[in-house]
């Protein structure tokens, strides 16, 4: 499978998962768009900070 979990980066404190097996990343003018593998679709006001594409891994920060 080539999903990837989307999580929330806070300073200070753990990264808080968004969204799990995120099968596209589309931006939009409000922010990004999130859908996974069975539809479901998330917006979020957010830049992408790393894409840790072994892990499996796409880390946001609210923008």
């Amino acid at each position: 499978m080539c999903e990837a979990n989307a999580y929330l980066r806070k300073q200070g404190e753990e990264d808080e998962l968004f969204l799990e097996m995120v099968d596209r990343v589309l931006p939009h003018e409000d922010g990004l768009m999130l859908e996974d593998i069975f539809g479901k679709r998330k917006m979020i006001k957010a830049k992408i900070v790393e894409l840790a594409l072994v892990d499996h891994k796409i880390i946001l920060e609210r923008a």
